[in-house]
C-alpha cells in the first residue's frame, strides 16, 4: 500500500499520461484497503484472514464523451496503457453534456482538516485473538446461551486519494478496528440467534470484548420461543439498530441523479415539511474519529456540516457535479468514487438528532405495540415510497416490552411514516448513520 504521497503523487502521474494521450481533462483515484481478522468458535481458532487490495482509477473527457478505466497494476507500463485505453474508450463514447469535473471554482484549495482517522497502534494476530475469545466467552457465559457461531475482532487501514487535470490533488489515510460476537440460544423450532459488533477509527473509541459479548448473549437469549402476532394496525417502535436504515432510504431518494431521472418519492418536495417540526437530522463529515469522516468529496470539493432535514423540512438535494449540471444548481461535496466509473452520492455521520422524552415515555401510551429489533429483506419502492419489510422484535404490552415475536411483515408508504416520526433521548454515534429510538404510529403488519 502506498502512503498517502506517493498515492497522490501516482494519481499525478496517471492525469499526465492521460493529457498526453489526448485527453481535455481527467481525474485519478488511488484506494487501497488491507485488514486483518480473526475469528474464534467454541474457544478454539477458527480462521484467520488478511486481505490487501489496490486499484487506482482513471476517468477522461474528449470531445463532450467520457470513459472510465482501472488496474491493479500500478506499474509505469500498466499506467500508459490504462491512459492510452480510455481515451480511445472516451472517443468511442456518445457525448453526455452533463459529463465533466467539478467547478475549478468550488475546489478544495485549503490545507485538509485534521480528522484523527489513524490509529497509530495496530493490534497484532495473538491480541486479536485473545479479543475475539473475551467477546466469545462473555457471550457463552449468559445463562440460556446454547451454542456460538464464534466471536471476531479485526483492524485495518485504508489510502484514498484523488487527483484531477484541473488542480486538485489530495489524500488520506484511516483506520478501523471492529469486534463482534454471535451466539444461538433455546432448542428446536424456539432456537434463535443474535448478535452485537461494534466499530470504530480507534481501537480505544470501543467497548471491551466482554460488553460486546454479554450484550450478544442478552439479545439472543430475550429473542428464544418468539409468538405470533395477528395482522392489524400498530404503533411500532423501532430499536436504532435498525431504526437507521429508515434514513438510509430517505438519502437515497434526496440524490440529485434520482431526483434528475424522476425516479425518488421526493420529488417536488425540496423545502417541503415532510418530518414533523421536532425532527432535525445533520451531517457532519468533518467530525473527528467519525466513521465517515472524510475531508474532501470524490471530485475534489470539500465536505463541510449541513442540515439534510431542519424542523422537519427538506433542505435540498445531494449533488456530484453531473446531478448538479442536470438540475441547474451546485455540487454539494457530496460524491463518493469507487476504483472506476462515475461519482455516485453518500454523506457522512448522519446524525437524526435526539427528541425530548425518554424511551420508557415513548413506549408508556402504548397498550399494544411492537418493538422491532430485525429487518428482514429489501422491499422498498425508492420511486413510490411504499415499504414492506420482513420482521422480527418484541410485543409492547401496556408501555412495557412483553415476549418476543417473529415472522411477520411491517408496511407503510415513507412519506406517510416520516410525517408521524416520534424520536426518544437515547441517541448513541457510532454507525455512520444513528438514530435514537424511533416511534412511528399507524402501521401495517401482516402476521397471523
Amino acid at each position: 500500500m502506498l502512503s498517502p504521497k506517493e498515492a497522490q503523487e501516482r494519481c499525478h502521474a496517471l492525469i499526465e499520461r492521460a493529457l498526453k494521450a489526448g485527453a481535455e481533462a481527467g481525474d485519478a483515484v488511488y484506494i487501497a484497503d488491507s485488514s486483518e481478522a480473526v475469528s474464534v468458535r467454541l474457544g478454539a481458532l477458527e480462521d484467520i484472514e488478511r486481505s490487501e487490495s489496490e486499484h487506482i482509477g482513471l476517468r477522461v473527457f474528449v470531445g463532450g464523451a467520457s470513459a472510465s478505466i482501472g488496474s491493479t497494476d500500478l506499474g509505469d507500463g500498466a499506467l500508459d496503457e490504462l491512459a492510452s485505453r480510455a481515451v480511445d474508450m472516451a472517443h468511442a463514447a456518445p457525448a453526455d453534456k452533463f459529463a465533466g469535473l467539478a467547478p475549478a471554482e468550488l475546489l478544495m484549495r485549503s490545507a485538509p482538516p485534521e480528522l484523527d482517522l489513524v490509529d497509530d497502534h495496530e493490534p497484532d494476530p495473538q491480541t486479536l485473538r485473545r479479543w475475539a475469545e473475551e467477546a466469545e466467552d462473555a457471550a457463552r457465559a449468559v445463562p440460556g446461551v446454547t451454542n456460538s457461531e464464534g466471536g471476531s475482532a479485526s483492524a485495518g487501514r485504508g489510502v484514498v486519494a484523488l487527483a484531477t487535470s484541473h488542480g486538485f490533488s489530495g489524500a488520506y489515510a484511516a483506520t478501523s478496528h471492529g469486534r463482534s460476537a454471535s451466539v444461538l440460544a433455546g432448542t428446536d423450532s424456539g432456537m434463535q440467534r443474535d448478535y452485537s459488533w461494534r466499530s470504530a477509527r480507534h481501537a480505544s473509541d470501543l467497548p471491551s470484548p466482554a460488553e460486546i459479548g454479554r450484550e450478544a448473549g442478552e439479545r439472543t437469549v430475550a429473542r428464544v420461543n418468539p409468538g405470533r402476532v395477528k395482522s392489524g394496525t400498530y404503533p411500532i417502535v423501532f430499536d436504532p439498530r435498525v431504526g437507521s436504515s429508515l434514513i438510509g432510504h430517505l438519502l437515497g431518494a434526496m440524490s440529485g441523479s434520482a431526483i434528475a431521472r424522476r425516479a425518488s418519492f421526493l420529488l417536488e418536495k425540496d423545502g417541503a415539511q415532510i418530518f414533523e417540526s421536532a425532527i432535525t437530522i445533520s451531517e457532519d463529515p468533518l467530525r473527528r474519529r467519525g466513521p465517515r469522516s472524510r475531508p474532501f468529496d470524490g471530485e475534489g470539493l470539500p465536505t463541510g456540516t449541513r442540515n439534510l432535514v431542519e424542523n422537519g423540512r427538506l433542505t435540498g438535494w445531494l449533488m456530484d457535479s453531473a446531478a448538479a449540471r442536470q438540475l441547474g444548481a451546485a455540487p454539494t461535496g457530496h460524491a463518493s468514487r469507487g476504483g472506476s466509473g462515475a461519482p455516485h452520492v453518500t454523506a457522512g455521520n448522519l446524525v437524526l438528532q435526539p427528541g425530548a422524552v425518554s424511551c420508557t415515555a415513548l413506549l408508556a401510551d402504548i397498550k399494544d405495540g411492537i418493538y422491532l429489533t430485525e429487518l428482514i429483506g429489501h422491499g422498498v419502492n425508492g420511486v413510490t415510497g411504499d415499504y414492506s419489510r420482513g420482521a422480527s422484535g418484541f410485543r409492547i404490552v401496556n408501555g412495557e416490552i412483553a415476549g418476543p415475536i417473529a415472522e411477520f411483515t411491517v408496511a407503510g408508504n415513507l412519506i406517510d411514516m416520516f410525517a408521524r416520526l416520534v424520536a426518544a433521548d437515547d441517541l448513541e454515534t457510532w454507525r455512520g448513520i444513528d438514530v435514537p429510538t424511533l416511534r412511528i404510529d399507524g402501521l401495517s403488519v401482516a402476521g397471523d
